[in-house]
Order: structure tokens, then C-alpha cells, then sequence
């Protein structure tokens, strides 16, 4: 990608600040009322609310879009999976690149500019998900950033999860980016655990778990990875998605988990549209939620994030890949403020992804975007499609992201 000398002008950020954004070679040099310098590139932004740029913590790319092909009547988890197990045969390389790329550039277009997918790596498709992804994020590099995530089936655990095992060596090889899996759904949770804990730690790469994705109390995935990082003094980027199970938890139980995730420096990842859909299917009374209790996570000082998770598959049968769309079901069911839920959708997001919190600031990454609104709130409200995103510098267009 080339990076851009460029100048936003007359941004309004979240505090309602009129500024100009000067950049130069992919990072921000200046934020100022009026900026006097001279660069390349003028983008006018009068009328736009401009952000640090989302960024999308837990996707599944290779998944999306086949709402209306895969069939999941229960409409719960298990059902999805089974679902998808049954058409996996008719999914070929092509058709996930197809769609994933499809999604990539929805994406963008709403204005992100980095998402990690986790890709099923299962023994019946081998690494047919984590290559198309791979594929994938080659194609589109010069418009966003993809992380490829190898989902591992499971058991991972026992004399059955040695193949399993050993595929998880085979998707390292191959390049991805994090490891994962769902320990929930192995026989032996907690060794399913320490397998993916050691797994990553070993080939260097990130960590990112589908935790406690239920509504168990007795379901400790979360509790048990920073037990486990903390007991073994390991520093490692690790997050865990989803964490279910937590909101099922007495108030002193979720303060004492939230502390012990926050000192071992786990970043949470919560998925409100996806856990609300699959979550608590036939209970009519007093029904959960099914979002991991946001508030006294970051009260612990825990990186909380939010993403989509799936995008009108039969995980989840709706979605317009908008972080916007997210934001509101965190105001909404979490009750998140304005700037929670936005910081959730970028920096926060950003942290777990790249390393690095995405801000407006001078010496950091030029990924930005521009919504059409007067306030950050009306935005997350309106979600207009009137939108204009800077990635790296580059202001991308349609004809950037159609470039083959």
C-alpha cells in the first residue's frame, strides 16, 4: 500500500472539536484548529464526525453469507454448527474467497480497516478455510488489514484430538496469524485450554479463545486461561471471545473472575448480536441477555472490545457488517454510553488486533473515518452510509477496493 501525504480538513471529533489531521507516510503529524502546512492531498470533512477508523476484533469470514444455504432450525449453536457441518462438502475454495472478499469490502466500505476471522480447521476441511483466507487477506491488503485466526474443531484434548493436534502444527505452517478454538465444547475443557495456551506461547502468535460461549455457570474457560497465564508468569497476547457463561454469575463471583482477567492481561471480546440471537432459545422467563457483563469487566481495568461475530450466516442471520450497528446493541442491551460503545468498535478493538490503540493522535497509525452526522451519538443512531475512510494514509475509494 502507499502511504499518503494528506490533510483532513475541519474534522469534528467526538469532544465536538473542530481540527485539521495532517499526515504524512501512514502516520498522523499533526491535529490542530488550523493547520498551516502545505501536503499532497486535501480531503474536505466539513459535516463528517471523524473517528479513529473500526476496527473488527472476531469475524468469521469464511462462513459469511450463507444464511439462505445452510439450514439451522433450532436456531441455537449447536444447531448452526451442525447445520454448516452438513453443506461443508459444497464449500469450495472459490466460493469462500468469494464471499469473504464480499464481506472485506463491506466492510471497508462502513469503514473499517482491520478485522482478525477465525477460519474453521476442521479434520473434513482441512486447511481449506485458513487458505482462502489467507487468499483472502493477500487480495485485499491494499485496503484493509485481515488477520487470519485458525478455529480448531475439537477435541483437541486425549488419543482423539492427536489429529486435531497436529492440524493446529499444519495451519501454523501455513501462516496464520492467532490460534484459537472453542474449549467449551471439548470433552476437557481446561485441557483444551492449556493446549491452545501452549500452543500459541510456542509459535509466538496471539491467542484467541471462543470462551464459555453458554449460559453454564459451571463453564470456566475464561477463569481458567488467566489462572493458567498467571500461574505460569506468562506474558502473551490473549483474548477471549464471547464469555457467556460470566453473566450468569453472582455479582462477587464476576467481580473476582473480571480481577483475575484483568491481571493477567486477557482483553475480553464481547459479540452482543450473535450471543443475543443464538443464546437462550425456548427460555420465556426471565430470559438472559447472553452478553458477558461488560461494566464490571472494565471496572477491573479489562480491555473490553466488541465485534460482529457473524454476518447472515446460521449463526446469526442478520448483520450489515457496520460497527455502528454494533455500538447501538451495546447502548442498547448493555447500556454502554456513547463513548463506551465507541471505544469498544475502534480503540479497544484496535488493541487486541493490532497492538496498538487506535487514536487520533500525532505519531500513530493515519486509519480514520468519517461519518456524516453532527454527533457521535447521532451516528451510531442513524448509521448513514455517508461515510469516508483513511487507511494508512490512503483515502479509499471504490475504484481502490475494486483493484484486483
Amino acid at each position: 500500500m502507499t502511504h499518503g501525504d494528506l490533510i483532513v480538513r475541519s474534522a469534528q471529533l467526538s469532544d465536538a472539536s473542530i481540527v485539521d489531521i495532517g499526515i504524512k507516510d501512514g502516520r498522523i503529524v499533526e491535529v490542530s484548529p488550523s493547520s498551516a502546512h502545505t501536503y499532497e492531498e486535501e480531503l474536505d470533512a466539513r459535516g463528517f464526525c471523524v473517528l479513529p477508523s473500526f476496527v473488527e476484533p472476531h469475524a468469521h469470514l469464511d462462513k459469511a453469507f450463507l444464511a439462505d444455504r445452510v439450514h439451522n432450525p433450532a436456531g441455537d449453536l449447536m444447531g448452526a454448527i451442525e447445520g454448516l457441518a452438513n453443506v461443508r462438502h459444497t464449500l469450495t475454495p472459490a466460493d469462500t474467497i468469494e464471499r469473504a472478499t464480499r464481506a472485506a469490502t463491506l466492510m471497508s466500505r462502513n469503514g473499517v480497516t482491520a478485522i482478525r476471522t477465525h477460519a474453521d480447521t476442521t479434520l473434513s476441511g482441512g486447511l481449506d478455510s485458513v487458505l482462502a483466507l489467507l487468499e483472502v487477506k493477500k487480495r485485499c491488503a491494499h485496503f484493509i488489514d485481515i488477520q487470519v485466526a485458525a478455529l480448531m474443531e475439537w477435541p483437541l484434548t486425549g488419543i482423539e484430538g492427536a489429529s486435531r493436534r497436529s492440524l493446529a502444527r499444519d495451519a501454523i505452517d501455513a501462516g496464520i496469524d492467532v490460534i484459537g478454538g472453542c474449549p467449551h465444547l471439548d470433552p476437557d475443557p481446561k485441557g483444551a485450554v492449556e493446549f491452545l495456551v501452549q500452543t500459541a506461547v510456542s509459535a509466538g502468535i496471539p491467542l484467541d479463545l471462543h470462551a464459555d460461549e453458554n449460559l453454564r455457570p459451571t463453564s470456566v474457560d475464561l477463569e481458567h486461561v488467566a489462572h493458567v497465564v498467571l500461574s505460569q508468569g506468562i506474558q502473551h497476547r490473549i483474548a477471549a471471545s464471547h464469555c457467556v457463561s460470566l453473566s450468569t454469575r453472582d455479582e462477587r463471583d464476576i467481580q473476582r473472575i473480571a480481577q483475575l482477567v484483568a491481571s493477567a492481561g486477557i482483553s475480553v471480546i464481547a459479540l452482543p448480536q450473535t450471543n443475543l440471537y443464538l443464546q437462550a432459545r425456548g427460555v420465556q422467563s426471565n430470559s438472559p441477555r447472553a452478553i458477558t457483563p461488560i461494566h464490571a469487566l472494565r471496572r477491573a481495568g479489562v480491555n473490553v472490545a466488541a465485534g460482529a461475530d457473524n454476518l447472515q450466516d446460521p449463526f446469526n442471520l442478520v448483520g450489515r457488517a457496520d460497527p455502528l450497528e454494533i455500538a447501538s446493541l451495546l447502548m442498547t442491551a448493555s447500556h454502554l454510553s456513547t463513548a463506551e460503545a465507541t471505544e469498544s468498535v475502534t480503540t479497544n478493538s484496535s488493541l487486541i488486533v493490532t497492538g496498538e490503540k487506535q487514536l487520533l493522535a500525532v505519531g500513530l497509525a493515519a486509519n480514520l473515518v468519517g461519518i456524516r452526522s453532527t454527533t457521535v451519538r447521532e451516528a451510531i443512531a442513524m448509521g448513514p452510509p455517508d461515510r469516508f475512510v483513511v487507511y494508512g494514509g490512503v483515502v479509499i475509494s471504490e475504484q481502490k477496493r475494486n483493484r484486483k
